[in-house]
């Protein structure tokens, strides 16, 4: 190869190394520009949020407050997300067998319970789950859908539930109950089996007692 041809070549690569090197910084420096910029525009909306509640609570209560903002906020947050649930209260569907079953404001009721339960990972889904926890002698509370098709797949739980002394209770929808578990797909039974050991995880334990006797007094 004349030499020429070959101080050519080497100056080419020499080029390409250059302007790959400056590529990658330019996209280096617009990654960190891009973070920055995330990071800033969630602090501005994380003190508009906070600001928000801070005002709405200072708005809303009196002058003594026995309560920290943060602690109003916390419950005003865990209100929005228990108002956003719908009862589907639509008895067509319903199978014959459904009793005891739940008025629609102790559904809603119910429902809050479940969520709060599957967040704590304290519920057993579906048939399966719940048969395995009845037949180990767990003890809970027991939801079932009451639009089941075909009904035999339901039909052995009340008599499982009644063997093992578990109070248990009908909703009209398998999809409020589904929704209730924060599950995407429809669900046909739940079993909320609360660790009663651990305080820190049993923070509902006055909402979940008070649906039990509920429960218990309309069996």
């Amino acid at each position: 190869m004349p030499k020429e041809k070959k101080e050519t070549k080497v100056k080419k690569e020499k080029k390409e190394k250059k302007e790959k090197k400056s590529h990658k910084e330019k996209r280096e420096k617009e990654r960190e520009k891009n973070k920055e910029l995330t990071h800033e525009v969630g602090m501005i909306v994380e003190k508009l949020a906070a600001k928000t509640v801070e005002e709405a609570v200072t708005e809303k209560a009196p002058k003594k407050v026995s309560k920290t903002v943060t602690e109003t906020a916390a419950e005003i947050a865990t209100t929005q997300k228990d108002i956003s649930m719908v009862v589907h209260y639509d008895l067509s569907a319903l199978v014959s067998f459904a009793s005891p079953l739940a008025t629609e404001e102790f559904t809603l009721e119910l429902m809050q319970i479940v969520r709060k339960a599957s967040r704590k990972r304290h519920c057993r889904r579906g048939v399966k789950e719940v048969v395995k926890a009845l037949k180990k002698g767990h003890k809970g509370l027991v939801v079932i859908a009451g639009d089941i098709s075909p009904i035999d797949i339901i039909t052995h739980i009340p008599i499982l539930c009644e063997d093992s002394s578990v109070p248990y209770i009908y909703i009209p929808s398998r999809a409020d109950l589904g929704f209730a578990c924060a599950t995407k797909r429809p669900t046909s039974v739940v079993m909320i089996v609360p660790d009663q050991k651990d305080e820190e995880a049993f923070d509902y334990k006055e909402h979940y007692m008070t649906c039990y006797k509920k429960v218990k007094e309309l069996e």
